[in-house]
């Protein structure tokens, strides 16, 4: 019952829902622009589907690094954040957002009811579970041998591998772990990838055994994978490969659960909003994946970006006489806090 919940009295400057990259970052910029922070995430820890997904994939598309682990940007991210001790809660997730006065909403959680001044949504696709294939003697498999996302490499190390897609997830997988495994095997329904053409070429050009207009039939085994029955979709033709482990990156179905009924104008999962990353609620923004206008990119620096721009108009909505520029330059560095 919503009466037995915990109540925090205290009203913050900026509740900011999500605690992936876009919200750290959010968290950060807030920080800087010395405005009360709380960061509230359905996840037991703070990464978003970096950590939950992808702790040991490579990111390549981040400022500053030509390659960085998923896990090491999430620490980084987490410590510039932490900077300025936001409050937070995990294992936490939003329910009902209701305004009570011109700055002032009350935000009721599964666990808690929380009152801020602003919010900044950071929810990424939302609640996530991975595509299936829908066929038990598959999944009969699953976290025995068949995969749906990899959290620990080494895992992997000395099997024969198969993989099963065709995006980012699915050619980054492979060029992995080509080091680690014995062998590496990617099939493909179409001949066109969804993956970033640079990862797709550096595929092409490794060690990793593609097969084009392939589709998984089956796996065989006992206890685990022994085998697995690919074949063709366009002549029929079947092979049956070993394989001691199987990765289907399919992708994920999302769902934004309770906040889709808060009254925010929406483009099927996504939320819209406009040049200051406001949404339809005057005083809520959002950014990152689940934020959407024209020409929209969605990545990782996209997203941050996005958060700093919010932080910024939510401090001009919470202190009309606040500047929107910040009076700090990039160059100064942090704030002292008390």
């Amino acid at each position: 019952m919503e009466g037995q919940k915990r109540e925090d009295p205290q009203v913050y400057d900026i509740t900011i829902i999500g605690g992936g990259p876009a919200g750290l970052f959010g968290a950060f910029y807030a920080g800087m622009r010395q405005v009360r922070t709380k960061i509230i995430d359905a996840l037991p820890q703070l990464g978003g589907q970096l950590t939950a997904l992808y702790p040991e994939k490579f990111i390549y598309d981040m400022p500053g690094f030509p390659k960085v682990r998923a896990s090491e940007l999430v620490q980084r991210l987490v410590e510039q954040a932490m900077q300025f001790r936001p409050t937070v809660c995990l294992n936490e997730m939003a329910q009902r957002l209701e305004r009570l006065e011109e700055k002032l909403f009350r935000l009721t959680t599964d666990k808690g009811i929380h009152y801020t001044r602003t919010v900044l949504l950071c929810v990424g696709i939302g609640a996530f579970s991975p595509r299936r294939l829908g066929r038990p003697e598959i999944e009969r498999f699953e976290g025995n041998g068949v995969y749906y996302t990899v959290t620990d490499l080494n895992a992997f190390a000395g099997k024969k591998v198969l993989i099963v897609g065709g995006g980012d997830s699915a050619v980054d997988w492979a060029l992995t772990l080509v080091p680690l495994a014995e062998s590496v095997t990617l099939i493909h329904r179409r001949d066109q990838f969804r993956a970033h053409e640079h990862s797709v070429e550096q595929l092409m050009h490794s060690p990793v055994t593609v097969h084009l207009f392939h589709e998984l039939e089956t796996v065989l085994g006992n206890d685990r994978p022994e085998a697995a029955v690919i074949f063709h979709n366009k002549t029929g033709e079947k092979k049956t490969i070993p394989v001691d482990a199987v990765i289907l990156a399919l992708g994920f179905t999302t769902n934004l659960g309770p906040i889709k009924e808060w009254g925010l104008e929406m483009d099927g999962n996504e939320i819209k909003v406009d040049q200051r990353m406001m949404t339809s609620i005057p005083g809520v923004f959002a950014a990152g994946d689940v934020a959407t206008y024209p020409g929209k990119v969605k990545l990782i620096a996209t997203g941050v970006a996005e958060a700093a721009v919010a932080v910024n108009q939510a401090k001009v909505v919470i202190d009309p006489s606040a500047r929107l520029q910040p009076a700090f330059s990039s160059t100064i560095g942090v704030p002292t806090t008390s």
